[in-house]
């Protein structure tokens, strides 16, 4: 931890280091707690602070920030700023499940990354314009993306830009029915998020993992997996981490049988996503929800959740997902 000193000498260079270091919340109380900010580049703090603001789900907060940010950076015709913060309103907009929203404002962000020469940014950019492609079915085309983002990252030694590329790709390879491939790359994110020491990267790919295990029925490993993840969520402080822990908890036991199980767990997680107004969690823990329900007995609940989670699902266009939750539903049991 930085000391109070040199929060109080050097308020941007402190919420710069806190935010790499993963230790978002320190970054919000010490923005929260600078009476020097008026003082320094108000833009540059307002982006370190939206950012902090993004990695523990207050998207509001993120969204003013980031926005009063983007009139500060374009008034003062600063390019720099404007791709960057450009690039995180596109972030708050994909985990609100506003794709088209997210894929025009990383278009626009890939494209100023390009003409400033930024690699970093554009490794950035591509890894989220292929979210958003992964998202809607077109595997191919997220995994062009991710893996020219990977190159970028590995050039430049950024181990936190490969981990989380490493574990989308083993999204896409799942999601294309790799199981190889899958667990390949999720073995590659767990070993670079371990290098950079955040509590929470590792969590997500440790879950990542888990969930190829859950696929091959190893469920032994994979509730092993699921206990790491849920330590270091806890460790991370971070309620949509640990809401994801909760998910993959659910998950297995819905494919285990154990649906009583598999409706808290997933009724949990569903309310933490609805509080941070994560989309995409939220639909993929009501179709858990609608399945637990359905092999319970509890018709009126299957079908209410069922309707919850085809509307996230239809909202986000997220074709394959919809496919996969219609097939577990229709499933004989």
């Amino acid at each position: 931890m930085t000391s109070p000193g040199r929060a109080t000498a050097d308020p941007v260079h402190t919420l710069r280091d806190l935010v790499r270091a993963g230790q978002f919340r320190e970054a919000l109380a010490l923005y929260d707690g600078a009476g020097t900010l008026d003082a320094v580049p108000r833009a540059e703090a307002d982006l370190l602070a939206a950012t902090a603001a993004t990695r523990i789900g207050a998207l509001d907060r993120a969204t003013e920030l980031a926005s009063r940010a983007h009139a500060q950076f374009a008034e003062r015709l600063d390019a720099d700023g404007q791709m960057r913060t450009v690039n995180l309103l596109g972030a708050i907009a994909f985990e609100r499940g506003a794709l088209d929203d997210a894929e025009r404002l990383f278009g626009e962000a890939h494209e100023l990354a390009r003409q400033l020469n930024d690699t970093l940014t554009a490794a950035r950019t591509s890894n989220n314009l292929a979210s958003v492609a992964h998202l809607r079915g077109r595997p191919e085309i997220a995994i062009g993306l991710y893996r020219a983002a990977l190159l970028a990252y590995q050039r430049l030694g950024d181990r936190r830009g490969a981990a989380e590329t490493w574990h989308n790709l083993g999204l896409s390879f799942r999601q294309m029915g790799d199981l190889r491939e899958a667990a390949g790359a999720a073995l590659e994110a767990v070993r670079h998020a371990e290098l950079t020491g955040m509590a929470a990267l590792q969590a997500l790919t440790v879950l990542g993992r888990a969930e190829i295990d859950i696929e091959r029925r190893d469920f032994d490993l994979a509730h092993r997996e699921v206990d790491r993840a849920a330590v270091l969520a806890e460790a991370a402080a971070d309620p949509l981490c640990a809401a994801e822990v909760r998910r993959v908890r659910a998950l297995a036991a819905l494919r285990q049988g154990d649906f009583e199980r598999a409706r808290s767990e997933a009724q949990e997680a569903f309310a933490v996503a609805c509080l941070h107004d994560s989309a995409l969690l939220a639909a993929e823990c009501a179709a858990v929800r609608a399945l637990a329900s359905l092999g319970l007995g509890d018709g009126p609940e299957a079908k209410h959740m069922r309707e919850e989670a085809l509307a996230g699902f239809e909202r986000l266009h997220a074709r394959p997902l919809i496919q996969r939750f219609e097939d577990a539903w229709r499933a004989p049991r």
